[in-house]
């Protein structure tokens, strides 16, 4: 399989979640500090931010991908992609919702962070 044909659809879903990390960081900004507590705030910042930070992962993962186009990081950007899912949109849910379960998704999401990473360095380290 060819994959710039991958690395492509990687960066537009890269560009696609961090545009909506900034919605989202907006609509936290100025939509909730009225209506949530200064900790519930704190959550969804939190939220926020690794979202960015793992938004900025997947287009590193991406362009690394057009720049070493045999490297195979699938499961790395993934990792970071369904992590996002359950860190940061469990953070807003958990928030808005007031829902214990959603607070208790969040870890999973962690653990798919540091399993994106791991993936990541595994497969630098082995990549010639």
């Amino acid at each position: 399989m060819n994959s710039q044909p991958q690395a492509l659809k990687s960066l537009s879903i890269a560009g696609f979640v961090l545009a909506l990390a900034v919605l989202i960081g907006a609509f936290g900004a100025h939509g909730l500090k009225a209506i949530v507590t200064p900790e519930n705030l704190v959550t969804f910042e939190t939220g926020v931010r690794y979202h960015f930070y793992h938004g900025f992962a997947l287009l590193m993962v991406a362009l690394t991908q057009q720049l070493f186009p045999g490297i195979k990081l699938n499961a790395s950007f993934y990792a970071f992609f369904v992590g996002i899912l359950l860190f940061s949109f469990n953070c807003y849910f958990y928030v808005l919702s007031g829902m214990k379960i959603f607070a208790m998704l969040v870890p999973l999401g962690g653990l798919l962070f540091m399993i994106g990473w791991i993936i990541l360095g595994m497969k630098a380290l082995k990549f010639r």
